[in-house]
């Protein structure tokens, strides 16, 4: 994964005719108005993205750079992933089916029936509804589009990086990202290749990344917790292990209750209503998981919206 595969994608996007990937806004706030003690802090609201999150750009840019059979396109999915591709296929007038474990939210899977999407619930876990999703993919010849471990998948998330760096005017000093599978910190990663210091993050009940560096290679783990239907991969992605060993800097553990509390920070504070996957970079600073230094200028990725509105009360 190069910056040359990240530029490919982003031109796929500008020449398909269909404008269906959004350039999201990238919101620069002084760093006061967070609590934070450091020069700026930049909020790319990858949260108003086609389909509620950056999942739209890997999903896309694996759909316009291959054939699609007949029998359209299959993916297994948390919710978000699922939805991307619901969506995408719907612009490109393409079957989808999905498969979802029982802990996709009901919002997100109420959300991929209004696509038009066939759903399958199966399974407790995302690897779970994986494995049924292979299974059915080998008996339709559905182009099978990964959650986060394809190179499209990734090079389409890059994209995202790639826009922080035009909207800011230069790469930030850090990158903070929310990491399941890890095909948004891969893509993040592979475009700025050390420039910006990337540092991952997911929550103490999901540790997938965390477990693999302290193992020396991906593991299997359990996964549960309040943002385990967007990160509740078992195990790292292969390219972002790969990727990561390279340009990730660190990769740091946060509880439930501050995810849930910078959640609810950033609708109270910023009426941005996002998922808890979202917040996990701003619960890094809040808790002081992560501490700027005092000229740096960091860039929180808040990476989606599918949430039920009622449960930000």
């Amino acid at each position: 994964m190069t910056p040359s595969d990240i530029r490919a994608a982003a031109k796929r996007f500008a020449t398909d005719g269909r404008g269906f990937v959004r350039r999201t806004p990238l919101w620069k706030l002084p760093a006061s108005e967070l609590g934070v003690a450091c020069a700026e802090v930049w909020l790319k609201l990858e949260h108003l993205q086609v389909g509620g999150s950056f999942k739209a750009r890997g999903m896309y840019n694996r759909l316009l750079a291959n054939p699609i059979p007949d029998s359209g396109v299959i993916v297994a999915s948390g919710g978000n992933a699922g939805i991307a591709t619901a969506a995408a296929a719907r612009a490109l007038g393409v079957r989808c089916e999905v498969f979802v474990p029982t802990v996709s939210s009901p919002a997100k899977q109420a959300k991929l029936r209004e696509l038009g999407a066939h759903v399958v619930v199966t399974g407790a876990a995302y690897a779970d509804a994986l494995d049924a999703c292979l299974t059915r993919q080998a008996e339709t010849g559905a182009l099978l589009t990964h959650a986060y471990d394809q190179p499209e998948v990734v090079a389409g998330a890059g994209t995202l990086a790639m826009e922080i760096e035009e909207q800011g005017g230069e790469p930030p000093d850090s990158v903070l990202v929310s990491v399941g599978g890890g095909g948004l910190i891969a893509g993040v990663a592979g475009w700025f290749e050390g420039r910006s210091r990337v540092i991952a993050l997911e929550p103490e009940l999901a540790p997938t990344l965390f477990r693999a560096r302290a193992a020396g290679e991906p593991v299997d783990v359990a996964v549960s917790g309040i943002a385990a239907d967007s990160l509740g991969a078992r195990r790292i992605g292969s390219l972002a292990w790969d990727i990561s060993q390279r340009h990730v800097a660190d990769a740091l553990l946060l509880p439930d209750a501050a995810i849930r509390a910078a959640q609810l920070t950033l609708w109270k504070e910023f009426k941005l209503a996002v998922e808890p996957a979202a917040a996990l970079p701003l619960a890094a600073l809040q808790t002081g998981a992560y501490v700027p230094a005092s000229d740096e200028v960091v860039a929180l990725i808040i990476c989606g919206a599918n949430v039920d509105p009622a449960t930000l009360a």
